[in-house]
């Protein structure tokens, strides 16, 4: 017996002594380096198709189903979409359904107070459609408002009612299932009525969230009512969550539709509390409000098109910048190691600094969407790069953005017709303003701040950011969020998005290449390390747990690689050979992909 203890434990230290030492070896050898096209074109004794439905040789395994899928941050909004595709409703209707679940069940970010962005791709009429609802600043608001006397930002103004944009959510909602929808609008508001006026178990995330934005929900009498118990105490784990003003809220809107919230009873309270604490919404503004329904911006990679949102989402135009120029550079050969994280690396900051200088709202500025995307001038960006050498950024011309809060929220849709949704929407910070209308329920957002408030304003003092997306009134500001859906055939191959700021942006990026160049399952890619650079500062960011030896191949290229935190909480749907494939990015907690 004691010889077989000492088999084992020279065994171990010899296993312990080759993982030591593979830390250090030249090659990197993470699953970042390994998971490839070649792995993935091997044969598996139980699975000899490369195309089955299960394939064993992957170590993440997506959810299937046959027809319909419905990805989201919060299961029970998953739930309520998936339901709403078995009553017969098309992915608009779930999406609409979901849209209004989430608004009560991820209140951090789901919203009626917000705004956002819709891709719809109808597979019958082969078409796909760019839906705006995001925010607009209303009439009386200045820059003015967001600086102090000195000329400096005022760090607090995020979170005063001067920062609440016109909401868009409502009437995009509204305005989709219009164009698009086929069940009655209030069998979809049904179930969000239902989670309101019945309530549902609190989860660890919310409890701790609602625990950790206390001192700021706290200011304001309506949010201290609506997310604290009456006694003032913590919500805990399991306790029921109900939201009474929120389901009035959700009814009026169920039985008026939009005009409950931008002419009726709920706009009426809605200008009440501007008036009293100093916003700016007035009843023009929400009246005036519009939805825009565009053509999405698109562009080829490889054999596929990449479907996006165009200005003012910076996320879209972005990101087919970017991976115009990653297209240059033989990944699936490469592989997902130093190479092709370097290239990547490298798009971002000619993506970002482009993004920085040209991003607005295109009807207040030309945006030149065509000239962003334009094969040849990728190919003339991606001569510039050298698989030895690092570009330093700050050489690199644009002026940035403002700062984006991750507190957004995306879901994907795919329906038994071949219809799919992409959907981001947000109320900017977590519970945006930290402002709750009162006797609604609804959490007011906060997007006026990320206008270039210091732009071309005299007198600004500290970095004067993008001017083309400088704060007018009835301007929508630009957002990272970036709803993608990519075609094969012009028929769904991909449909995915992100929360996650800036990095949103990035994180998308990373879905499509690995889904198309690396021929990963959407579950592979979803749980693939990812990286963040977008171009000031002059940062690297990588993931926790990022492979060290491909770390230091990076900085040997000249990197400024520092590993941050997560990034992303990508919601996304595959189609392939019939079988819809759903991974939920468990980055966040309580996210589901389900289907039938």
């Amino acid at each position: 017996m004691p010889s077989l203890v000492k088999y084992a434990a020279i065994t171990l230290l010899s296993i312990l002594f080759v993982i030591s030492c593979g830390a250090t070896d030249t090659k990197p050898s993470s699953a970042t380096d390994t998971i490839s096209i070649t792995a993935a074109d091997k044969p598996h004794p139980y699975n000899m198709s490369k195309t089955g439905i299960v394939r064993y040789q992957d170590v993440f395994h997506p959810v299937v189903a046959e027809n319909g899928m419905v990805s989201t941050q919060n299961k029970f909004a998953t739930r309520v979409g998936v339901d709403i595709l078995k009553q017969g409703g098309n992915a608009v209707d779930a999406s609409v359904a979901v849209g209004f679940a989430l608004a009560v069940t991820l209140p951090r970010a789901g919203n009626l107070g917000g705004g956002g962005f819709m891709l719809y791709h109808s597979a019958k009429d082969r078409k796909n459609f760019a839906i705006d609802y995001r925010e607009t600043a209303p009439t009386g608001v200045t820059a003015a408002d967001f600086l102090n006397q000195d000329g400096t930002k005022d760090t607090d103004s995020p979170l005063s009612w001067d920062a609440a944009g016109v909401p868009g959510t409502v009437a995009g909602m509204y305005a989709s299932w219009e164009r698009f929808g086929s069940l009655p609008w209030e069998t979809l508001l049904a179930p969000a009525i239902t989670l309101a006026e019945e309530g549902f178990p609190v989860n660890y995330d919310l409890a701790q969230i609602l625990a950790g934005v206390y001192t700021r929900l706290n200011q304001n009498p309506a949010a201290k009512k609506v997310f604290y118990k009456e006694d003032g105490s913590f919500y805990r784990y399991n306790d029921l969550f109900k939201q009474p003003d929120l389901a009035w809220s959700l009814k009026q809107i169920a039985t008026n539709g939009p005009d409950a919230f931008y002419k009726g009873d709920i706009a009426e309270k809605i200008v009440e509390d501007m008036e009293k604490y100093g916003g700016h919404i007035d009843y023009d503004d929400l009246e005036n409000y519009k939805v825009i329904i565009k053509e999405p911006v698109t562009s080829d990679y490889r054999d596929h098109t990449i479907v996006a949102m165009p200005p003012p989402s910076s996320g879209g135009v972005t990101i087919l910048g970017i991976l115009n120029i990653m297209e240059q550079f033989p990944l699936a050969d490469w592989g997902i190691g130093s190479d092709t994280l370097h290239v990547m690396t490298e798009s971002m900051k000619f993506g970002f600094a482009d993004r920085g200088t040209h991003m607005a709202d295109p009807d207040f500025y030309p945006v030149p969407v065509d000239w962003l995307i334009d094969k040849q001038r990728a190919k003339k960006l991606a001569d510039k790069i050298s698989l030895d050498t690092a570009i330093d950024a700050t050489t690199l011309k644009g002026d940035a953005l403002p700062y984006e809060t991750p507190s957004t929220t995306h879901y994907s849709i795919v329906d038994k017709f071949g219809n799919a949704v992409s959907n981001t929407y947000t109320l900017g910070y977590s519970f945006g303003n930290s402002k709750v209308i009162e006797g609604t329920g609804i959490v007011m957002n906060n997007q006026i701040h990320t206008f270039s408030v210091r732009a071309c304003i005299e007198g600004a003092t500290g970095f004067i950011a993008s001017k083309a997306n400088k704060l007018e009134p009835g301007k929508r500001p630009v957002s990272s969020q970036s709803p993608i859906i990519v075609l094969k055939d012009n028929e769904v191959f991909l449909v995915t998005g992100s929360p996650g700021g800036s990095r949103i942006i990035n994180a998308v990026t990373q879905m499509i290449s690995n889904t198309i160049d690396h021929k990963m399952n959407v579950a592979e890619a979803t749980n693939e390390r990812r990286i963040h650079h977008q171009w000031i500062p002059d940062i690297l960011e990588v993931e926790p747990g990022f492979n060290r030896d491909t770390i230091r191949l990076l900085k040997e290229k000249g990197q400024n690689v520092e590993v941050t935190f997560t990034m992303g909480s990508t919601q996304s749907i595959m189609v392939d050979n019939g079988y819809l494939y759903g991974a939920s990015d468990h980055r966040r907690p309580h996210a589901l992909s389900a289907g039938y």
